[in-house]
């Protein structure tokens, strides 16, 4: 809860008259910080800045992540002088969805509501062996406008703060574990890579969500040079939204592909770290009558020569306003089984929540819709 200092100024009648009135004699309230938006280096220079011991930022990690505790007075193995401080100069926000819809299989989709007004969709999926799968958004909306994307009509409004990526975490776990993560909700990770990286080293910690460079994986649209940043900067299992394999489909749909063509983009998945027994996961979403035939799986066999690369195939998941239909079941087998008999790991991912909301920016578009903040869907043929 936010600190609201209030102020009593006597008026007189010299006051009235025009004297000035000495409303600086009030101190201005301390604008607060939410700790979320800290990397944790950064937190422990938020902490040494108030003449605190480099290990406090282990506790607060510990609270704030590992417990889920928000509130600094129940963080009692901090003395009460820093418990006041903190209350003082800072906060820890904690998230509530605004809307949950659960499908019949385990799949759940969350719809937060910012500060600023601006909604955000998280989507709890549930795996093999009861382990259960995260998808976050990184942005409001999105910049890239692909042409598949339902999210990408909406545009891009703005950056989620590192608190607003790592609160989708700490919401979901609010329903129960959560094994492995992926940045393929609404937005363009790489788009927002200060961010995204900050977000990172705060589920890394040790202290806090404690999650293996191995359990969190990011995909991209293919912005090339924040693919090699990303690589320098931080270790993520990398995965490529590819959905083509010519220049002349793919720049109908991922626009970006006419800044960074096929040949740029795999240059630099060739150039991208990865550990020991690592792959870069290429993800192919397939659209009949545009990127499902045969030609094109012979096509990606040659994109993907030299690179330690595995395949999910995606069926298109229609929605309102698209053009776009899933491809028939007998091109689909007939898609994953070149693949495979050309040693290349191809899996089919099945689409969950069906009958739900589950697709990436499909809740947010239709209670907005309802709300009239976004004009209805009208389907615009596609340019082939």
């Amino acid at each position: 809860m936010r600190r609201t200092v209030v102020c009593f100024i006597r008026i007189t009648a010299a006051n009235l008259v025009g004297q000035k009135l000495l409303t600086n004699s009030c101190p201005p309230p301390i604008s607060r910080v939410d700790l979320k938006d800290y990397s944790p280096d950064e937190l422990v220079a938020f902490l040494s800045g108030l003449g605190k011991e480099r290990f406090r930022a282990g506790q607060l990690l510990r609270w704030i992540y590992a417990r889920g505790v928000t509130n600094f007075a129940e963080m009692t193995d901090l003395s009460r002088e820093l418990r006041e401080d903190l209350a003082a100069r800072a906060f820890v926000s904690d998230w509530s969805a605004e809307v949950v819809e659960t499908s019949t299989d385990g799949t759940r989709k969350y719809l937060f509501r910012l500060d600023d007004g601006q909604t955000v969709e998280t989507v709890r999926i549930p795996m093999e062996a009861g382990r259960t799968t995260l998808c976050v958004s990184t942005q409001v909306g999105c910049a890239m406008g692909c042409a598949f994307c339902l999210t990408g009509s909406f545009g891009l409004v703005r950056n989620l703060r590192p608190s607003e990526i790592v609160n989708q975490v700490c919401a979901a776990r609010k329903d129960g574990p959560v094994q492995n993560i992926v940045m393929m909700g609404m937005g363009e990770p790489l788009h927002n890579l200060d961010n995204v990286v900050k977000a990172l080293e705060i589920l890394y910690s040790t202290e806090g969500f404690d999650f293996g460079t191995r359990k969190i994986t990011l995909s991209t649209s293919g912005l090339v040079p924040e693919m090699l940043e990303l690589g320098r900067r931080v270790r993520v299992n990398l995965a490529v939204s590819l959905n083509a394999t010519t220049d002349a489909v793919r720049d109908e749909l991922m626009p970006i592909n006419r800044r960074y063509p096929l040949k740029e983009l795999m240059a630099a998945c060739r150039a991208y770290p990865l550990p020991p027994r690592g792959r870069i996961t290429f993800e192919y979403i397939l659209i009949r009558g545009v990127n499902d035939s045969l030609e094109d799986a012979k096509r990606l066999v040659k994109l993907l020569h030299g690179i330690k690369a595995k395949v999910n195939l995606i069926p298109f998941n229609e929605h309102e306003g698209s053009v776009y239909r899933i491809p028939e079941r007998s091109a689909i087998e007939a898609f994953q089984v070149y693949l495979l008999n050309r040693d290349i790991v191809a899996v089919r991912r099945s689409s969950k929540g069906q009958d739900i909301s589950a697709a990436c920016g499909q809740l947010k578009g239709r209670l907005e819709r309802e709300q009239k903040l976004l004009p209805e869907l009208s389907p615009t043929p596609a340019k082939r």
